[in-house]
């Protein structure tokens, strides 16, 4: 069994924490959002028991990630950090159940496994980081904005002036 496969219910149980990093380019699903697969995540996953008695895991993930900009289509460094918390449920019922119990809209409720791979939980939560639509705060290079603006008058600055036509009050 691999080291990042592990027992959700067990590992919960017995307040199991794992930690690490892990380079991008290991991480399949994130690289392909990223411009290069340069960096890496921090992870850390801590298993406990809800104050209702089910099984949790706390997922964090932080690092620094390329992204490209949507307003000015330049590459850019992006901070992840981001952590959340997982119910386990045994089965889709169950999930369900414990979603009533908690009303929690914070925590997550999914189905636990006994074979999980915390791979796919560190990489989920890193993506779901990710901004729908990345930009910097300022663009640093703005000229490539400035070409696509024109100084040609809209063509509804005409109708705006015009008098006595169909859309005039007078």
């Amino acid at each position: 069994m691999s080291a990042f496969v592990i027992d959700a219910f067990e590992f919960s149980r017995s307040n199991g924490h794992r930690d690490g990093v892990t380079p991008v380019a290991e991480m399949s699903r994130l690289n392909k959002e990223c411009t290069d697969q340069s960096g890496e995540i921090a992870w850390s996953v801590d298993g406990a028991t809800s104050k209702h008695g089910y099984p949790q895991l706390t997922v964090a993930v932080s690092g620094t990630v390329q992204l490209i900009c949507q307003r000015c289509l330049t590459p850019f460094s992006y901070e992840i950090d981001s952590s959340t918390v997982l119910m386990l449920g045994a089965d889709d019922a169950n999930a369900d159940e414990i979603e009533e119990v908690v009303d929690d809209e914070s925590i997550d409720v999914i189905v636990g496994s006994r074979t999980c791979d915390i791979r796919d939980l560190l990489e989920d939560e890193a993506l779901l980081a990710l901004p729908q639509a990345p930009k910097h705060e300022v663009c640093p290079d703005t000229s490539l904005l400035e070409t696509l603006k024109t100084d040609k008058p809209s063509p509804f600055a005409g109708l705006k002036n015009r008098v006595g036509g169909p859309l005039s009050k007078e």
